[in-house]
């Protein structure tokens, strides 16, 4: 990165700082305990620039790149990780996926709503019975006429209650068959349109996950992205760029599990000293930040490519998966320092530590990271 670059970086990591500390860091366990979704807060990200980061200007967006949009996340994350998870589902999934394959018209009628932060998107591909066998869907749509009618549900769907606009992937053709999936973008208020049960989670509660239910849904034409029969070639190209989103939520859940850590270690005293200079907490903090600086050179290369508009799905799934497993060692390590306090939610480390978990199964689990990997190295 040039210089002109660097000091961009800077000063959106100091905007995205200052934003999180003033507005999410004094309400994270009213939200986590009530499992509120603060849907106001998304829109003065919106306004912040922050709900369409790498969206060009002229659909409304930032039109910034990765190294800025993986700094964004990284700054919001460090404080709320769910806030984090909300604000990355929102730009790579929803709003890239109608920018990517989206037409013109298309682009001009959602992205700038969804850019604003005043429309908040949903994007749905996993349903009960499929999570990774995607191919499966037992979500169709039917053409009729100049028009499709959308049966089924998705789960585990970030914003399916609050959101306003979905990305929703559907089977167009036989179960297993190659090219049977369709995108269509669907909006709340279509007749059949709604949403189902919200889940009880573990962590990242402040970011809503619940059903979306189709009963006979009839959807324009005019609302469906690229070809028949291309979803699925969509849905994997979407989750290429995901990859890097939830890699750079990992790397922030674990910078600021990290973070409590160092300073209640330099703070806490035994026999003497701080237990920052015991050598087994000194050597439990080396082995985070190292883990810290590798996970964010993995993120960085894969965000170069993307930037660059080049092949990168081995380089992001390497990414994702370091990153999430590392974070998960990171938070459990915070835990481990902090004690008895660590498993107190009147210190950090305990909500880092049930937030991080979510970082290994969402969009692709570590298992599907390694099988995409390995399939690159050996092809």
């Amino acid at each position: 990165m040039n210089t002109e670059t660097i000091d961009n970086i800077k000063m959106i990591a100091e905007t995205a700082r200052e934003f999180a500390e003033k507005n999410i860091r004094p309400n994270i366990m009213e939200w986590d305990e009530s499992q509120t979704f603060p849907k106001d807060l998304f829109h003065e990200l919106g306004e912040m620039g922050f709900m369409g980061i790498v969206i060009p200007e002229q659909y409304g967006g930032s039109g910034l790149g990765y190294h800025e949009y993986v700094t964004i996340l990284d700054e919001i994350s460090q404080v709320d990780p769910s806030i984090g998870l909300s604000v990355a589902a929102h730009n790579s999934l929803c709003t890239n996926h109608i920018y990517e394959f989206g037409n013109e018209e298309q682009r001009h009628r959602w992205l700038p709503q969804l850019a604003s932060g005043k429309v908040i998107g949903a994007w749905g591909l996993t349903e009960h019975n499929t999570g990774s066998d995607s191919g499966g869907m037992s979500t169709t749509a039917v053409k009729d006429g100049d028009d499709w009618i959308i049966s089924g549900a998705k789960n585990f769907i970030t914003h399916a209650i609050s959101g306003d606009i979905a990305v929703v992937m559907t089977r167009t053709g036989e179960k297993g068959a190659k090219n049977n999936s369709t995108a269509f973008v669907l909006e709340k208020g279509m007749p059949g349109f709604s949403s189902g049960k919200k889940e009880n989670k573990l962590g990242m509660r402040a970011s809503e996950t619940a059903e979306l239910i189709f009963d006979n849904v009839r959807v324009p034409d005019s609302h469906r992205l690229g070809e028949v029969g291309e979803g699925f070639k969509q849905a994997m190209k979407i989750l290429d760029g995901g990859r890097i989103s939830i890699a750079a939520l990992s790397l922030g859940t674990a910078r600021g599990a990290y973070k409590a850590a160092l300073k209640y270690a330099k703070e806490r005293h035994q026999f003497g000293k701080s237990i920052s200079e015991f050598q087994a907490i000194n050597f439990m903090l080396a082995d985070m930040a190292t883990e810290i600086d590798a996970a964010e050179l993995l993120i960085q290369r894969a965000s170069t490519l993307k930037n660059a508009k080049q092949k990168m799905t081995k380089e992001g799934a390497m990414a994702k998966l370091y990153a999430s497993e590392a974070c998960v060692r990171i938070a459990n390590n915070a835990v481990q320092i902090f004690g008895g306090y660590g498993y107190t939610k009147d210190f950090p480390a305990e909500k880092f530590y049930r937030d991080s978990k979510l970082c290994t199964i969402g969009e692709g689990t570590s298992e599907i990271q390694r099988l995409v990997i390995g399939r690159d190295i050996t092809k």
